[in-house]
């Protein structure tokens, strides 16, 4: 199994299985031991989770103390960059992504400027 970290996609495959609760990412130092990177993890889901008997964790994100965490070797979704790309294209498309004017605001300190 090729583990992945969930939040930057770096490899995972030095870790020893299974995971401690205080186990971090090598290169972004995000928490491992969390629902992201669970097999057990469904965003789709009423509590995002598959496992009926588990408790409820409110920050997918965070360590949590769940027993029925198992790390999934596809939990990182990756593409943010190129998402956020295809979003700004998006909007420009939508409100034809003319430049701002000369004249308007550039900075919120530039509302409240005297004239």
């Amino acid at each position: 199994m090729s583990l992945q970290c969930w939040k930057c996609g770096a490899s995972l495959a030095g870790m020893l299985l299974p995971l401690s609760r205080r186990e971090a990412c090598p290169s972004c130092r995000a928490d491992l031991h969390v629902c992201k990177l669970c097999r057990h993890y469904d965003a789709h889901r009423a509590g995002q989770c598959r496992e009926m008997a588990a408790e409820r964790v409110a920050d997918k994100v965070r360590v949590n103390d769940c027993g029925w965490f198992v790390p999934r070797p596809e939990a990182y979704k990756g593409g943010g960059a190129a998402m956020a790309q295809a979003g700004r294209s998006a909007l420009d498309a939508l409100f034809g992504g003319a430049p701002a004017s000369a004249d308007a605001p550039q900075t919120p300190d530039d509302l409240f400027k005297e004239p």
